[in-house]
């Protein structure tokens, strides 16, 4: 289970008279397994922020993150890594690889660092870049050389490579055309079929992309919306700026308090 408990996050701007920017305040909801949640909002609403803390990315400044027995807050470093490896896998909206390394081998890593075979790593791997259409000869190739639309294909490959018992999904489907969405739909019914729970960011609104939310039965949505105001650390100086605050649409299964 992924569980939030009044959870927080604010940036300081150190080079802007320490502004200090609220983006995530006092969110609380949980994610069961075989449960599929749904973040909605504007663009720069927090979505992302949110996910990257769930990662373990963004450190909090209040509350708890449980990923099963595990509190990212307090987790030390070697523990985020093992449950990175075993347990949480993430897609994020850009492609971050090493260098010249083929897209093979960028897929199929995941299943390399578990102990998997070089043969059989690069035989998911390559099942992966198949259905998900990346053309046979480009997987030699670095990802970095690809298209927008191939490097978040690839990307997902890399995620779905191993059965992560939980995933994080940033916009899967946001540069993708029809046929290819429809892949990658299928790849997130088939992991809630196996019982993986996970939080997905879908679309700019939460209007958005409904055909995807119905598809994946994200029946739970965490809706989060900006507004107008920032603090100043420094009295001297006003300013205006953006903080989020996150809500909770009517879920059983979330909660968020502001």
């Amino acid at each position: 289970m992924i569980e939030l408990k009044n959870v927080s996050k604010t940036f300081i701007l150190h080079n802007q008279g320490s502004a200090v920017i609220e983006v995530i305040s006092n969110v609380s909801f949980s994610v069961a397994a075989g449960e599929c949640v749904a973040l909605t909002g504007v663009s720069g609403a927090g979505k992302s922020t949110l996910m990257r803390m769930i990662y373990g990315n963004y450190l909090t400044q209040s509350g708890e993150i449980h990923i099963g027995d595990i509190d990212l807050v307090r987790a030390e470093p070697r523990e985020v890594i093992k449950l990175r490896r075993d347990v949480l896998g993430y897609v994020s909206q850009f492609l971050r690889v090493v260098p010249r390394v083929p897209t093979l081998d960028v897929v199929a890593e995941p299943l390399r660092s578990l102990g998997a075979s070089e043969g059989d790593a690069k035989a998911s791997a390559a099942a992966l870049l198949h259905e998900l259409n990346i053309p046979q000869r480009l997987w030699p190739l670095s990802p970095t050389t690809f298209s927008g639309g191939e490097q978040q294909r690839v990307n997902i490959a890399r995620g779905f490579a191993y059965n992560y018992p939980a995933m994080l999904l940033d916009e899967p489907t946001a540069s993708l055309d029809a046929a290819n969405r429809e892949v990658v739909l299928s790849l997130i019914e088939r992991a809630k079929a196996r019982g993986c729970y996970g939080t997905w960011v879908w679309g700019t609104s939460a209007s958005a992309q409904p055909r995807a939310r119905e598809r994946t039965s994200a029946q739970t949505r965490v809706h989060v919306r900006a507004c107008a105001q920032a603090r100043e650390r420094a009295p001297s100086r006003e300013r205006t700026n953006t903080c989020v605050r996150s809500h909770t649409l009517t879920s059983k299964s979330a909660r968020a308090h502001t």
